[in-house]
């Protein structure tokens, strides 16, 4: 009995030895055969293409920002201490409304010198007045004539407006403000437009100067009228010669998306400036924007302006195009393949091109390549 089962065990691994061989000898020849068939040669064919009549336009599409065309910092007319804030950046503010309160600090100078004008004046309308009195007095018994008495009149006046003169110069140096016109306070900051408060950069406590000679003074806010936009960009010089003032431009803003608007370039600088080793030229559009929509101002934007256009002409693809020095050509289906043929061009979107001589609309032309392998 154990002989038998010998038997049986060595038959089954002769067997399995054979299957073993078997698999390997299909993964060689599978190898084989795959191999085989990425050696051989790819057919090369091409997509036929007809011309189509369409629009085509040359554009350029310009960056920059969107920014109010009248935005002014308003400045104190006095140094000072911010002491009251009235407005916030977000608000909108007509003219004249008061943005904030300035408490004065005076030049000490300034202060002593006007102080002493005041006791100055004091005195000279003191001295007026003891002539006067003594002058109308004789006038009254008729020992002095009307002229005499109208210059001792005249001159006691003129004490008395000095006087008035030199109080209200030094409240306005002390106090930035005279009792006579609190109305028009210099201590008081407006606004000198109306719109919508961009920046207030101050806060209370915080020391401001008014614009001289020596300095531009502190800005206590910025204020814009955003209903008036415009777009500021640049443009490189081998474009600039084909823009216009006029011309409609497309403003698409990236915070806003979906959102496009219509404008008009108003501006196109005389005068290059240099940017990264080119020349640049500074254009602007204003800026058609629906009231629905809220425009931040310094949002980044991008304008396409048309170049150029044509309207139904006959267009291929520029890729069927070949360029051989200054001549064009397309390769035009025959009953014997594909006949090389010249052809004229108008301007490019810079996916289809204009044919202006050469084709017409039922002709049929070699496109791009089309790579198969035989027996797919």
């Amino acid at each position: 009995m154990n002989n038998d089962y010998n038997k049986t065990d060595m038959h089954m691994k002769k067997v399995l030895k054979y299957l073993i061989f078997a698999l390997i000898g299909l993964a060689i020849i599978g190898t084989f055969v795959y191999l085989f068939k990425r050696s051989q040669p790819k057919e090369a064919t091409y997509e036929t293409l007809t011309p189509t009549v369409m629009d085509i336009r040359k554009t350029t599409i310009v960056t920059g920002k969107i920014q109010p065309r009248d935005e002014v910092n308003i400045k104190p007319q006095i140094s000072g201490i911010i002491s009251e804030l009235y407005k916030e950046a977000g608000q909108t503010v007509k003219e004249s409304e008061i943005i904030a309160k300035v408490k004065v600090i005076p030049d000490m100078s300034s202060l002593s010198s006007a102080q002493s004008r005041v006791r100055l004046a004091e005195l000279n309308l003191k001295q007026a007045k003891t002539n006067y009195d003594r002058e109308k007095a004789l006038y009254d018994q008729k020992l002095v004539s009307a002229d005499e008495y109208d210059k001792i009149l005249q001159a006691y006046n003129q004490s008395k407006e000095e006087l008035a003169s030199a109080k209200e110069s030094l409240e306005i140096i002390r106090d930035g403000v005279s009792s006579a016109n609190k109305s028009g306070s210099s201590t008081l900051i407006r606004s000198t437009i109306s719109g919508l408060i961009l920046d207030i950069p101050v806060k209370v406590g915080n020391s401001v100067i008014n614009s001289n000679t020596f300095n531009d003074g502190t800005t206590i806010a910025t204020v814009a009228n955003m209903d008036d936009l415009i777009f500021d960009g640049s443009i490189d010089e081998t474009e600039v010669g084909r823009l216009s003032v006029g011309m409609p431009v497309k403003i698409t803003i990236g915070a806003l998306q979906d959102v496009s608007f219509d404008a008009a370039l108003e501006y196109i600088a005389p005068k290059a400036t240099e940017s990264n080793g080119t020349n640049q030229f500074e254009i602007k559009a204003s800026v058609k924007v629906p009231s629905d929509i809220t425009i931040r101002s310094g949002y980044s934007a991008n304008a396409e302006i048309v170049l150029q256009q044509v309207d139904q002409v006959l267009s291929i693809p520029e890729s069927a195009i070949t360029f051989e020095g200054d001549s064009t050509f397309v390769y035009v289906q025959s009953p014997g393949g594909y006949e090389k043929k010249a052809v004229r061009t108008g301007i490019s979107d810079g996916i289809h091109i204009e044919i202006t001589e050469g084709l017409t609309a039922g002709d049929k032309i070699r496109g791009n390549m089309i790579i198969t392998t035989p027996g797919k």
